[in-house]
């Protein structure tokens, strides 16, 4: 079998196995068990565990971006790109939901929470663009009210993660709905804010 197809061949039985034990409960021995070869094969392209396991979730982070990033270029308003970009966010759960697993099962373990991290701080990044930016690109409003954006593109980005793990339990939901009760829940906050209304609690 060629390189690049045996090591597809051994990323998929990674995710497999992965998804169902988690990080530190699985070995290399199972997953060369799942893909049918021997352990030692999977050292000709992955030195380690830990490296096995960082290529997947590389594989499957700039699969979510490409999608986010093609989300946020098919509409002009901010709405209709925060609404794009959750609804492929969610899509991206819905599909690859043994991916979705292996990325956010094991947030706490410090041997995959500094790749989380990042990737987490990349999609509010993502996020804060999709709330704050003119159909030409350009940010709107002064430091505070974009700093007031990052900030609840975090919020954003957490409620949304927290609503997958959610579903994974309920997956008789339809995505559709998932996107409506995200919209209605951020979406009148997030304008009101971008276009300078603060919370006054005396007010």
């Amino acid at each position: 079998m060629p390189a690049p197809e045996r090591r597809a061949e051994i990323l998929d039985a990674a995710l497999e196995v992965f998804a169902a034990r988690g990080y530190h409960d699985s070995s290399l021995e199972e997953i060369a068990s799942s893909a049918g070869i021997s352990k030692a094969l999977i050292y000709e392209h992955f030195p380690s565990k830990r490296e096995l396991h960082a290529a997947l979730l590389q594989d499957h982070v700039q699969e979510l971006f490409r999608r986010l990033a093609e989300a946020a270029a098919s509409a002009e308003s901010g709405e209709l790109r925060l609404r794009a970009g959750v609804d492929a966010f969610l899509g991206f759960v819905e599909e690859r939901r043994d991916g979705w697993r292996m990325l956010f099962r094991e947030s706490s373990d410090p041997d995959v929470s500094e790749a989380l991290r990042a990737m987490q701080s990349q999609a509010t990044a993502v996020v804060a663009a999709l709330i704050a930016a003119e159909p030409d690109g350009r940010a709107r409003g002064a430091p505070r009210r974009r700093r007031a954006i990052e900030m609840l593109a975090q919020q954003l980005t957490g409620a949304i993660q927290s609503l997958a793990n959610w579903w994974a339990e309920h997956p008789g939901v339809p995505r559709r709905e998932l996107v409506e009760q995200v919209m209605a829940f951020a979406w009148i906050g997030l304008e009101r804010l971008r276009d300078g209304e603060r919370y006054d609690q005396a007010a």
